[in-house]
């Protein structure tokens, strides 16, 4: 089946593109894909895209898919490698990821990646620690922790890794049927839209569809489950809404 992903840029997503390629030093193959997607919402076609940035079909379309299904860091973003070990585990994660929301280092106006690889050196066992594996990590739970519009924690000591650890023992503890750990998250989902009606079948021939998404807004995803239970519940609204929990 031939499906196709129909590339539509905002304007803060055109000139965040155009920025990316303006200016500043990036991996040659995250400029190819800024390129991709200029070329896309342009309306140039796949086969020429591939040949004018340099890359494969192949190429083109990942990363057409990553955007529509995604979002655009998604689309810029390298896809994990199959095969490789996690340089972290779930706890080292958790703290680089409550390193990055804390605040920076006296002196510091803001974390950056090598900060964070020494600081994760320092609180780990780890000899050492590459910006790369930081960025990853990040880029993962969707932090950038030279921006300002997320959550902070004030200040990453003793007593809060040691509270988080508590947690994530939680987690990794022996299931209890009296003691179940219901967990709570709210997250947005990108929703696909197809782009052509599909063709009514008729006599001697079938319905057929000409398979091409777009993106269509978003959705917000209210879930609980039982993280040792198979059971969730999930609500879906078109707008966040903030209720009152009760015990």
């Amino acid at each position: 089946m031939n499906i196709r992903y129909r590339v539509e840029l905002s304007e803060a997503e055109r000139d965040e593109l155009k920025a990316l390629l303006g200016g500043g030093k990036h991996a040659a193959r995250k400029l190819k894909r800024a390129q991709i997607l200029l070329a896309a919402a342009a309306g140039v076609v796949d086969e020429e895209v591939a040949r004018t940035v340099g890359v494969g079909g192949s190429t083109v379309y990942r990363t057409k898919r990553r955007f529509v299904l995604g979002n655009l860091e998604a689309a810029l973003s390298e896809e994990p490698r199959r095969g490789a070990a996690r340089k972290l585990n779930g706890k080292e994660e958790a703290l680089l990821v409550a390193t990055a929301c804390s605040k920076p280092p006296a002196g510091r106006a803001r974390w950056t990646l090598e900060l964070l690889a020494g600081e994760m050196v320092k609180l780990t066992e780890h000899g050492e620690l590459s910006r790369e594996t930081v960025r990853r990590r990040l880029a993962e739970n969707d932090l950038k922790p030279w921006r300002k519009d997320m959550w902070c924690i004030p200040e990453v000591d003793g007593t809060y890794v040691a509270r988080m650890e508590d947690v994530l023992d939680l987690y990794a503890a022996p299931a209890d049927p009296k003691r179940p750990v219901v967990c709570f998250d709210e997250s947005p989902t990108q929703l696909i839209g197809e782009v052509r009606q599909p063709i009514p079948a008729t006599p001697g021939q079938l319905e057929r569809y000409d398979c091409e998404y777009r993106r269509n807004g978003t959705a917000n995803l209210f879930v609980f489950l039982d993280a040792h239970q198979p059971w969730r519940t999930v609500k879906v609204t078109d707008r966040p809404r903030l209720r009152r929990m009760h015990a």
